[in-house]
């Protein structure tokens, strides 16, 4: 079996959530790891036994035995070290979502393409048994043809206390670009990738640049540099005719927190949570629900396993960097939307 040998740039608690599955792969190995945040450099590599580490990722890129190379920047920071390294002939998962626009998506594609080296985006929620199981629904022609999903990644209160998520500036935006992107991007896969077309969105900031004394679990954020939106709505059609309607939230006056998907077909219409099916059936209407959908995984854990397989056997990519890019430009518009407040195009 090929040792398969990988090294991270960065390894703040998504590097160090990799890394801690990755370590249960037999023939996995990571190597290397750079950070220009010593602390954190620090503690990744005394847990996880990492003996070579660098302040500037470029010296890391040098080392010849590296196959692959897992980035875990903030968003800002996924463009650049992904070419280069696919370029250094590296493999590379980036984290999602996987840039701060589609040119730079765009570029990023190119470069795996050039290299001939893997590209995968960190997408999870696409590798869940349930996704696989309305995946099989929608491809085997059982719900129809695909007219409307409905997208919702809602907390009623979850403002990332840690990190920069508040900064526009490093993360690109705020709860679409990283919770909503989850849903949306299962969603996409769920219904067979179609080709968006164009896209219009509002963004609300209203609670997160403000101090609040609310009883929370994530208490205390940092609302002096919060710049992201508190909700955003996204309206997305595509090439197939199909609407997807996105809704995302850090902070929303709402009952609960909410995730999941609801697809309406002209055959049948489905839900992830919970995971149903409902269709017409010798002139009754009918709610199913699978009996059992596989093993049950972690979509975290198993994207890593694929990242490991796809280098080891060639397996094809699940989550390939098109994908990713399609996602991206799904953001892009309804970001875009929402500033000039007017649907937009994609191309």
């Amino acid at each position: 079996m090929k040792t398969v040998k990988i090294g991270f740039i960065g390894t703040g608690g998504i590097a160090r959530l990799q890394m801690s599955m990755l370590r249960k792969i037999e023939g996995v190995e990571i190597v290397a790891a750079a950070d220009v945040n010593k602390t954190a450099l620090d503690l990744a590599a005394a847990e996880y036994k990492i003996e070579k580490t660098f302040s500037d990722w470029r010296d890391l890129l040098k080392i010849k035995e590296i196959d692959a190379i897992s980035v875990c920047t903030p968003n800002k920071l996924h463009y650049e070290p992904t070419v280069t390294a696919l370029m250094a002939g590296k493999h590379v998962l980036v984290e999602k979502p996987m840039a701060m626009s589609a040119q730079e998506a765009g570029k990023m594609v190119a470069a795996g393409k050039k290299s001939k080296k893997l590209l995968q985006i960190g997408f999870q929620w696409r590798f869940t048994p349930v996704a696989q199981m309305l995946r099989r629904q929608v491809h085997s022609g059982a719900l129809g043809d695909i007219l409307y999903v409905r997208v919702q990644a809602l907390r009623r209160r979850g403002i990332p206390n840690w990190g920069v998520f508040g900064r526009k500036e490093l993360q690109g935006g705020g709860p679409m670009i990283d919770i909503g992107v989850h849903l949306l991007e299962m969603a996409h896969y769920v219904i067979g990738a179609p080709k968006p077309i164009s896209a219009s969105g509002a963004c609300y900031t209203y609670m997160g640049n403000k101090k609040s004394d609310t009883v929370c679990q994530w208490p205390n954020w940092d609302y002096k540099t919060y710049t992201v939106e508190d909700l955003a709505i996204g309206f997305l059609k595509f090439d197939t005719g199909c609407s997807i309607v996105v809704e995302s939230s850090f902070v929303a006056h709402i009952e609960k927190s909410v995730y999941g998907i609801q697809i309406m077909g002209t055959k049948g219409g489905a839900t992830s949570e919970p995971a149903m099916i409902f269709t017409d059936q010798n002139g009754y209407m009918m709610n199913m629900e699978p009996a059992y959908m596989g093993q049950q995984h972690d979509g975290f854990e198993f994207k890593l396993k694929h990242f490991v397989e796809c280098i080891r056997n060639g397996a094809k990519c699940l989550a390939p960097g098109e994908d990713g890019w399609m996602v991206q430009k799904m953001l892009d518009g309804i970001y875009k939307s929402s500033q000039i407040g007017k649907e937009v195009k994609i191309v």
